[in-house]
């Protein structure tokens, strides 16, 4: 059974991509700026930005809606 969500922009994009995507657009230094977040300011890295954002769902938010914001 497949659950389609035809108004949600972020369906069937993982978290990786999202992050990628943001890091190669703005870079970790402004991306630090736009979110306040430690992972992204000291010696960032995919895989422990992902680490965070999985736990932390007020960041993971964040992260969201710059991605909407910028690309949607």
């Amino acid at each position: 059974m497949s659950t389609e969500q035809p108004n949600n922009p972020l369906h069937g994009l993982k978290l990786e991509t999202i992050l990628t995507q943001l890091v190669e657009h703005y870079g970790w230094d402004e991306l630090s700026l736009m979110i306040d977040i430690n992972c992204f300011k000291n010696d960032p890295s995919i895989k422990s930005s992902l680490k965070f954002l999985r736990r932390t769902p007020w960041a993971r938010s964040k992260v969201e809606q710059l991605y909407l914001s910028t690309f949607c």
